[in-house]
């Protein structure tokens, strides 16, 4: 589904055109909650999930508002890709993953390796894992496992911690970092 406007523009090419113009600062670690509290005019994610193959770079969030077509993207992205089911994502998990890209200062899109969980995909990876944790928060749309090629488990957990805005998980040996927007935590798998 495509928005036109007046002009024959579609809001994702009107979208695109503005983050092709916009011009920020690159933050820091110190200017991680104003980040989250909303400093910066435009917020971006990009995904490739190796599981689906798809790949996902779109600006979902412009000077205080949340574009729905965007989060929509991104919940279907997202989706427990064993089942097929997507939900609503806590935008607070995407924003802490939004920010700490954005702090990396990288191009590279995310390496999703899970995002939400159907009750049937947690229980089933709970029965190969003790890592797996019964009332995980990817089964409320609330977390994400992520990987960089370009940066380190270190450097993307300290980067996500920066927020102060949730958990953070570093696995080294996995090479991977979880996110999420629940109590504010770190620890290492």
């Amino acid at each position: 589904m495509i928005d036109k406007m007046t002009s024959g523009m579609t809001r994702r090419g009107l979208l695109t055109a503005l983050a092709a113009t916009a011009v920020t600062a690159a933050p820091t670690f110190s200017q991680a909650q104003g980040f989250l509290r909303g400093a910066g005019d435009i917020r971006r994610i990009a995904m490739y999930n190796g599981r689906t193959g798809e790949t996902l770079d779109t600006i979902y969030w412009i000077e205080g508002e949340y574009i729905a077509e965007a989060v929509r993207e991104i919940n279907l992205h997202m989706r427990d890709w064993r089942t097929g089911e997507a939900v609503q994502m806590d935008l607070r998990t995407i924003d802490i993953m939004a920010g700490a890209l954005r702090l990396m200062e990288t191009s590279e899109p995310y390496l999703l390796l899970s995002g939400y969980r159907s009750p049937a995909t947690n229980a089933m990876l709970g029965a190969r894992s003790s890592g797996v944790a019964r009332d995980s928060l990817h089964m409320r749309g609330q977390a994400a496992d992520l990987r960089l090629r370009s940066r380190s488990t270190s450097q993307m957990a300290s980067a996500a911690a920066a927020f102060n805005a949730g958990g953070v998980g570093r696995y080294g040996r996995s090479n991977f970092v979880h996110m999420d927007c629940g109590p504010v935590r770190t620890w290492r798998g």
